[in-house]
């Protein structure tokens, strides 16, 4: 930015007063609320456990930034809006970025550079990665208080566009444009992120799912032995060597099936009953019918379950399948077990939207590979701040970019003395109840 820019300027006159602006406040912050994501990260200890996966090749007489404080910079800043590694050159002189590393607002030597964020990003092995997304999934099963008897993952994939020349990048038709398509898994229940995958810009093959699905569900079972695992995903994850794999291992699964001529054929009757029972109903009514029945595929080597849909209303006749190993009554495993994966689009959406995760622009895929684990880690830290509010609040349900914007993005006066550290926010914050409330919850909860 230009050094004009930052001169003093006015603005018109208000109450017959002149207005001046200068950038001379001093110690002062614009995101007071990252010492609230410090605390959850505190209780979660990710630095730690995505640092204690790296090897440290730097000479140790010369560091003055440890890993641990890179990583806790990075998520802080992701979970404020700042996704880019060029924020850090502007982030690391402000007062609360600093205490919430651990440092003193005034005292204490800046945070690091965007050159050394970037050799960051750019240092980690394929065994490192292996190992930090190994730790995610400790880090799932860690938060839970108590064991669950039974965990629903979702799987599915989200369109991420390329504008350069990264590696693993490739056209998609179905998007007209180049770019990834990682895979996202998330616990249903609980919204909990699980794993997030980079990988090229293509459908997943069955060998690729089952692989997915054995290392993740494999890690979880090593936590948890005994836990009951549902997997749900769309159509193109229902693939012969993830539902062997799947029942081989004893998981429950529910995928959605696209329609063939046979399955079109085996549905006829419920379709045609549909279609029979809307035109007494009226012509505004819509009609649902379901049924199971067993189907193989050429490629299964077994006969499977599968519940259709069959729905007329005024747009037509419409048949959805979908291949289960439950038991459930047709209607109520579509519409109370298969359709409730529905809350997976607003999970990748507070990842991806949210979050900016699609700041994939390193030319390096282990390098966006380890970006994607720090969003995930920036994930973490606005969804347990978010379970701290009061359970019966507006705030356990509210989006991540209205958390950021009602209390991280939160101005505040930063006043560093020989014993003590005073942060003044200001005296018309409209949310300093709620502020205050999670700040002794959190501290309260500790590491």
């Amino acid at each position: 930015m230009a050094e004009h820019s930052l001169l003093p300027f006015d603005l018109p006159a208000v109450a017959s007063k002149k207005v001046r602006v200068a950038f001379d406040g001093g110690k002062l912050t614009s995101d007071a609320g990252v010492l609230l994501l410090r605390e959850v990260e505190k209780k979660l200890g990710i630095a730690d456990r995505l640092a204690g996966c790296l090897r440290d090749r730097r000479d140790r007489s010369r560091i003055d930034h440890t890993i641990a404080e890179m990583l806790r910079f990075r998520m802080f800043a992701i979970a404020a809006g700042y996704e880019d590694g060029d924020d850090c050159d502007a982030l690391r002189d402000d007062p609360a970025f600093k205490m919430a590393v651990g440092r003193a607002p005034a005292s204490g030597d800046p945070l690091c550079s965007q050159p050394t964020m970037s050799r960051l990003e750019n240092a980690p092995s394929r065994i490192g990665l292996i190992r930090m997304m190994a730790a995610m999934v400790d880090l799932f099963c860690d938060s839970w208080a108590q064991v669950p008897r039974r965990i629903v993952l979702d799987i599915d994939d989200t369109w991420d566009e390329t504008h350069g020349a990264q590696q693993l990048s490739l056209f998609n038709a179905h998007y007209d444009g180049y770019g990834f398509l990682p895979i996202h898994l998330y616990e249903a229940t609980s919204g909990k992120p699980v794993a997030a995958i980079l990988r090229p810009g293509k459908t997943p093959s069955g060998t690729e799912v089952r692989a997915i699905l054995k290392h993740v569900i494999g890690r979880i079972r090593k936590n948890w032995p005994r836990v009951e695992v549902l997997v749900r995903g769309d159509s193109h994850y229902a693939r012969p060597e993830a539902l062997d794999w799947l029942e081989d291992e004893g998981f429950a699964y529910a995928f959605g099936l696209s329609g063939n001529a046979a399955l079109q054929t085996l549905a006829a009757p419920f379709a045609e009953g549909a279609a029979v029972r809307r035109a007494l109903a009226g012509a505004n009514a819509k009609v649902r019918r379901y049924a199971a029945f067993a189907y193989a595929a050429r490629s299964w080597h077994r006969s499977r379950r599968v519940v259709a849909r069959a729905e007329a209303s005024e747009h037509g006749s419409d048949v959805r399948f979908v291949v289960t190993n439950l038991a459930a009554k047709p209607k109520r495993l579509y519409e109370r077990v298969f359709c409730a994966r529905g809350q997976m689009e607003n999970l990748i959406k507070a990842h991806k939207t949210h979050l900016a995760s699609d700041r994939t622009s390193c030319h390096d895929a282990r390098a966006n590979q380890f970006r994607l684990v720090l969003h995930s880690a920036a994930y973490w830290l606005l969804h347990d701040l978010r379970a701290a509010a009061p359970r019966r609040s507006f705030w356990r349900s509210a989006q991540f970019d209205t958390l950021r914007l009602r209390l991280i993005k939160l101005a505040a006066r930063v006043n560093e003395k020989a014993t003590v550290i005073r942060l003044a926010l200001a005296s018309a914050c409209p949310d300093k109840a709620i502020f205050a409330h999670l700040a002794t919850v959190l501290v309260a909860q500790g590491p």
